[in-house]
Formats: C-alpha cells, structure tokens, sequence
C-alpha cells in the first residue's frame, strides 16, 4: 500500500531517488519491478508495480478494438507503458518520452494512491492541488454513491 506524498528531484539523467518506505514495500512485493506510463487525465506519470499493471493490462487488452474509446485509452496507455527496475542504489531511471509529457523538471512530486504511485512536476503539483482545494471549497464534493456514508 502506497501513501503519502514525497518532494524528491530527479538527476541530470533522469534518475529518481525512491523513498525507503515506497523502496522497500516495491522490493518485496514486486523485486522493484515497475511499468509506467501516463495519465492520460493530467500531465503525470502513474507507476505500478508490475504485478498490478499486468493485472490492468489484460483488462485494457481484453476491450474491444471496434470501440473508438477503448482503441485509444489502450493506445495510450498501452503505448506509453514502460518497464522500469529499482537499481542498486534505489533509484529508477525514468525514461525522456515520459518525463517530456509530464513536464518533469528537476523538482518533482510522488505520490502514493494504495495500489500505484503518481509522479507529478512540483510546479503542476502545487497548481493542480491548490485548484483541487478551491474548487472542495466553494462547492459541496460530490461523492459517488458508494462513498456518501465514508466517515472521515
């Protein structure tokens, strides 16, 4: 399980740095084995460890090639996925097509979402987030329906 967010950098070659907690459970669960491609809602990188993304996979595979949206979410989920290894040092290296869609500078953002990560450029982050909040906070949330009696 992924939580929290983590204010990281990435080198000159595009090296990012995990954070032990998000490092060693990627370690154990996957042998730091992770397949990341875009979102394709916001310019960010979502990586999963590779048992889960194999799990994704055969659903997106699995849809029909005759309906023009499923065609080009496998298009671009599919066609951006990238394998990635944890190196000896904890590091994965991400790979320049990625990092140039989501505007990846040398400050970034990653972010735990239970079963994957997001990796965001701090700047679109902190924008985006900032957005999130005022827009909770001038109207009410709405909750799916499975969610309206979730206690927080």
């Amino acid at each position: 399980m992924f939580r929290g967010v983590s204010q990281l950098s990435l080198d000159a070659k595009g090296r990012l740095a995990l954070p032990a907690r998000f490092r060693d459970r990627l370690l154990g669960h996957c042998e730091g084995e992770l397949v990341t491609t875009i979102d394709y809602r916001d310019r960010c990188l979502v990586l999963y460890p590779l048992p889960e993304w194999e799990r994704i996979e055969r659903k997106l595979i699995a849809l029909p090639d005759l309906q023009e949206g499923a065609k080009r979410l496998k298009r671009l989920l599919i066609g951006h996925a990238q394998e990635m290894q944890v190196d000896g040092s904890g590091r994965v290296l991400v790979p320049q097509p990625l990092r140039e869609y989501a505007g990846l500078s040398k400050r970034v953002v990653l972010i735990g979402q239970g079963n994957k990560l997001e990796l965001w450029d701090e700047a679109v982050w902190e924008q985006q987030r900032m957005q999130w909040l005022e827009e909770a906070a001038a109207a009410e949330l709405h909750l799916p329906e499975a969610l309206e009696h979730l206690a927080l």
